[in-house]
């Protein structure tokens, strides 16, 4: 069953034809018309109800769909447990974590207006281009002499506090943050100003994005997260799984994005948004760990599936699969799960069919909802032109 995406215009989308979101919008519904001038941020396929895709052929809301008959189109579930989505992204998306469900569940009691569901929200980010990302804290040792090497950082947090992470780890390096995090604004734009003219001519990463940062954010303390946080490149194909209390901020480049069913962020900067920092600081993990191991790598689902790759978080909410078929591949048999999942089609073209299913095309921008009850397999056949498309379900692997 085809269904429409709900597409977002947040500031930091790409705009018009630019953006991945509009480019697979327009094939996913005919209807669909851009504005160069507007930015387009986010592509959703799910139940959310803050953005519940449409069945296409009826414009029924997928939500609305589901609750017919729970039993035969998502087994039994009261709703589907993921979210997928594609990110094209302009500019940087805040800083922020995850609560995790005990935490979620605390926040949505105390604050509904800002945390709106009692769900935690882990998510994988999968690159469909060369994309760049905020993520986790790096090493002790690494931030320590980061920190060192810049007299601006020194003088705003103070040479006792940056040799606490040396003598302290976890807990040293949860109060240098803090420090940072709780900094007046004079002495952030002070800090700022003096990296600024450092790193005016300095052809480096790091200086790069902080200069990029600044154009947008001018003056957030978020921007000063750099010399924290690992500075992720990955490129098309690479992945990252962000647990709750990890820290992170996506900053350019498309991607898909899976997710718990959840729209729960605590965020402390670079946004414009309401900033938790009291509740962010006492959530986050502060052990740190290296850039490359971040990298959250697929396996082959199995002998009998050789072009399926398995992204496996370490949660039951979702898991991802890349199809990606070379053009030997004329026929081909995707697995469904017993709870149902979304298929988004990336490049090339198919025909579709399962139990109790029509025949249907697929191509690029295709969406496709498979209940429960079209069976474990779907065929491909007729493939052409290198088709890939990424297919969120449960996780029961």
């Amino acid at each position: 069953m085809e269904i429409l995406g709900d597409v977002k215009n947040y500031d930091w989308g790409k705009l018009g034809e630019s953006s991945e979101v509009v480019k697979l919008a327009k094939l996913n519904d005919n209807s669909f018309v851009a504005d160069d001038n507007k930015p387009y941020s986010e592509l959703w396929m799910g139940d959310h109800v803050s953005g519940p895709s449409k069945v296409k052929s009826s414009g029924e809301n997928l939500s609305s769909f589901i609750q017919k008959d729970c039993e035969s189109i998502i087994g039994g579930q009261p709703k589907l447990p993921f979210l997928l989505k594609v990110l094209s992204i302009r500019k940087a998306l805040s800083i922020q974590v995850h609560p995790n469900k005990e935490e979620a569940e605390r926040l949505h009691r105390l604050f509904p207006d800002v945390y709106k569901d009692p769900n935690h929200k882990p998510e994988i980010a999968i690159a469909l281009t060369p994309f760049l990302a905020l993520c986790d804290f790096r090493p002790h040792a690494e931030i320590y002499e980061q920190l060192k090497s810049h007299d601006e950082l020194v003088e705003l947090l103070g040479i006792s506090n940056i040799d606490l992470i040396k003598t302290n780890g976890a807990e040293g390096l949860k109060t240098c943050y803090s420090k940072l995090m709780k900094s007046d604004d004079a002495s952030i734009r002070k800090c700022i100003d003096g990296l600024a003219e450092k790193f005016k001519n300095d052809e480096s990463k790091l200086a790069e994005v902080f200069r990029t940062i600044q154009a947008d954010f001018p003056y957030d303390v978020g921007s000063l997260s750099l010399f924290f946080l690992n500075l992720i490149e990955m490129k098309p194909g690479d992945s990252i799984y962000l647990a709750a209390k990890i820290p992170h901020a996506y900053l350019f480049g498309d991607c898909i994005e899976c997710m718990s069913c959840s729209d729960n962020v605590v965020r402390a900067g670079l946004t414009p948004k309401f900033k938790d920092v009291e509740n962010l600081l006492s959530m986050l993990i502060y052990d740190g760990s290296k850039a490359e191991d971040k990298l959250f790598k697929p396996t082959v689902l199995d002998a009998s599936h050789p072009h399926t790759y398995l992204f496996k978080p370490p949660i039951e909410d979702f898991a991802v699969c890349k199809i990606e078929l070379p053009s030997s591949v004329i026929n081909y048999e995707v697995v469904n799960s017993k709870f149902g999942s979304i298929v988004l089609v990336i490049s090339g073209n198919a025909k579709m069919s399962g139990s109790g299913m029509e025949t249907f095309d697929v191509h690029r921008g295709s969406v496709i909802f498979l209940p429960s009850k079209v069976g474990p397999k779907v065929s491909l056949t007729d493939i052409e032109d290198n088709f890939i498309c990424y297919q969120a379900m449960y996780n029961d692997f």
